[in-house]
């Protein structure tokens, strides 16, 4: 299980689903500034696009390695962020994207193995949002929907399964503790040969005192915290395939569970550095 390489015919999936609730206006420090949650992990997501489209990059070209849905959610619904509904694989993905200035971003080599800081143009895909309350019940549901209709497909049926990433600095607006739970249940059932939906959420860090959970161990549920122990509930359980790079991060003995709580935005860029760079890619 969870052993599946990447291939051109043996594609994986990426989703994430981003919170741009009227929270996120608020003001963090990130890359050695003053900026909103918003523009920050709009940053940080364009800078994952721009890793996986040069992790598929080979000299014919880049190779449909991923296939990519990005989901916004605020104010009183959902974001398409990639212009349209649904998934784009990681050659669409690359054409969309708008080029801005050159700017320091951190990337890998097309294997994921090794890390570079160099002056690159990352382009822009995800822009900053932030409105309203926060419908994360509804982003998961379309979440749930996309990622079935993409395991039901025969091509994808030996795949790595899928991998979604739930980002959010509160908690949802539109449903209470059971029905997120059972939503998130229903993402983690679906599977392809490989194994079940991987479903990592990450909190970020809100302005409290309270110490960040990354990647928390059975001992570290009993967190004291209600909202991290819903995230605990909601999320998958890490496989063995992850658990080098997870220790490498955090220490501690696995089984770990995928999520984080109070992250702060370079924690964010580390979980998503880790679920998406374990998975190998031939």
């Amino acid at each position: 299980m969870y052993t599946q390489s990447i291939t051109r015919n043996r594609r994986t999936a990426f989703v994430l689903a981003i919170d741009f609730s009227g929270s996120m206006n608020e003001r963090i420090r990130f890359d050695r500034r003053t900026t909103t949650k918003a523009e920050a992990v709009a940053t940080v997501a364009n800078r994952l696009l721009f890793e996986l489209t040069e992790r598929a990059r080979r000299s014919d070209g880049i190779r449909d390695y991923y296939d990519i849905a990005l989901v916004g959610y605020a104010g009183g619904g959902t974001l398409p962020l990639l212009g349209e509904r649904g998934f784009h694989s990681i050659a669409e993905v690359a054409a969309r994207g708008a080029e801005p200035p050159a700017a320091k971003a951190e990337y890998r080599l097309p294997d994921g193995s090794a890390a570079l800081l160099d002056e690159v143009a990352v382009p822009r895909w995800v822009e900053p949002h932030a409105e309203g309350e926060t419908p994360m019940y509804e982003a998961l549901l379309e979440v749930r929907d996309l990622v079935a209709e993409w395991t039901s497909r025969p091509e994808n049926a030996a795949s790595f399964p899928p991998v979604v990433f739930n980002i959010t600095d509160g908690e949802a607006s539109d449903c209470d503790d059971a029905e997120l739970r059972e939503v998130c249940s229903r993402i983690r059932s679906l599977r392809t040969d490989d194994g079940n939906v991987l479903l990592i959420n990450i909190h970020i860090a809100s302005g409290t005192e309270e110490k960040a959970l990354l990647f928390p161990t059975a001992d570290e549920a009993a967190y004291g915290n209600r909202y991290a122990s819903l995230l605990y509930d909601c999320s998958s359980q890490m496989p063995a395939a992850f658990d080098a790079a997870i220790r490498e991060l955090r220490g501690g003995t696995p089984p770990y569970r995928g999520m984080s709580y109070n992250a702060s935005v370079q924690e964010l860029v580390a979980v998503l550095n880790i679920g998406s760079i374990s998975v190998k890619t031939e």
